[in-house]
């Protein structure tokens, strides 16, 4: 028995240290997994032989998946050559109206002062403009890094693919397989929990879609109000700076809010904070509602899974957090895990 335990525990080890290389196929597994209800669907409707039900299902996927990228790329880049053929003006504008009359303040008001002072104060405007500096060069390091894995990107969303359609032309004979090696008891644990998870990781996926278009729409809608062009562009901007939590929406909103105001434009600055406090205010009250719907959990313990998940992991944490709620939860279920005692 020691044996066994120890095999299982070394294979489960491997697998893990294995996982990191080996993403595409990973995702691909997953990926044919969610396919398969579809492809079975064609199979018992139509009576197509699996491999054509396949080739369907793959077929429908890609073009789905061309059509969504399309889509954000073209509006994207339309929208970005439209901003930088006024980026000049835009640039000329700050330094007329926020940058210059501050300049002439400055030597007004720099006769009454210390000499202390103002050299503390160019001191720390110095290295503000150093720290930009440094912030620019860092960003054209990234696009440039970013530029470079493209290929590596494009060859592995390339094996992605093909692996995509092996797994789901063998996924009936590696379930099988796997049934195999475990008794009817293990079969119907693992049946349960695999369900489980499934379930929990369509309803994560369509957690984020469903925020991601809330946020859309709320930023949309506000920056339509407040007559700001571009908004396609921008409400797509805050809608991916509002995925990751390091940045959020408040990365957009608030230093643009802060140059309107810097501006003289004081109207759109007081918009662009409310709009700021509105999206933050929804998309948390809402948040922890959409999870537990869709996941299958209940809201209090998908906000404290997300809230601790994060203060641990950061961002993987956020997907991390409830995952680990909803296993715990699977294995309850089927009796893996107990907790049978009275205080």
């Amino acid at each position: 028995m020691w044996k066994k335990r120890i095999w299982i525990i070394a294979s489960i080890i491997i697998v893990c240290l294995l996982i990191p290389y080996s993403l595409p196929i990973v995702f691909a597994l997953v990926t044919a997994v969610i396919l398969e209800s579809l492809i079975q669907k064609l199979q018992q409707s139509f009576k197509m032989k699996r491999v054509y039900a396949v080739l369907v299902t793959f077929l429908l996927y890609v073009v789905s998946l061309t059509l969504i990228g399309f889509f954000i790329i073209r509006t994207i880049v339309t929208q970005i050559v439209a901003l930088s053929k006024i980026t000049p003006s835009f640039v000329k504008e700050i330094y007329e109206t926020a940058i210059y009359p501050n300049i002439i303040k400055w030597k007004y008001y720099s006769n009454a002062l210390p000499t202390e002072v103002i050299s503390s104060i160019e001191n720390a405007l110095e290295n503000t403009i150093n720290s930009l500096d440094t912030l620019l060069k860092g960003t054209v390091e990234v696009m440039i890094s970013f530029a470079a894995t493209v290929p590596g990107f494009l060859l592995e969303f390339l094996i992605y693919l093909v692996a995509l359609v092996f797994i789901s032309l063998e996924l009936p004979m590696i379930k099988e397989k796997i049934k195999s090696f475990l008794t009817e008891e293990t079969k119907y644990k693992v049946k349960v929990v695999m369900s489980q998870l499934m379930h929990a990781g369509i309803g994560f996926i369509k957690a984020q879609i469903i925020l991601s278009f809330l946020t859309f729409i709320m930023a949309y809608v506000g920056l339509w109000l407040l007559d700001v062009p571009y908004i396609a562009l921008l409400s797509l901007l805050i809608v991916i700076v509002d995925i990751l939590p390091i940045l959020g929406t408040g990365s957009v909103l608030v230093p643009w809010g802060i140059i309107a105001l810097s501006q003289g434009h004081d109207s759109l600055a007081i918009g662009l904070f409310i709009l700021f406090g509105v999206i933050t205010v929804v998309r948390r009250v809402v948040e922890p509602k959409v999870f537990s719907t869709n996941m299958g959990i209940s809201p209090l313990a998908a906000l404290v899974s997300l809230y601790i998940g994060f203060k641990l992991l950061g961002f993987v944490g956020l997907f991390l957090g409830p995952a680990l709620v909803i296993l715990y939860d699977a294995l309850r279920k089927v009796g893996v895990i107990q907790f049978n005692f009275k205080i």
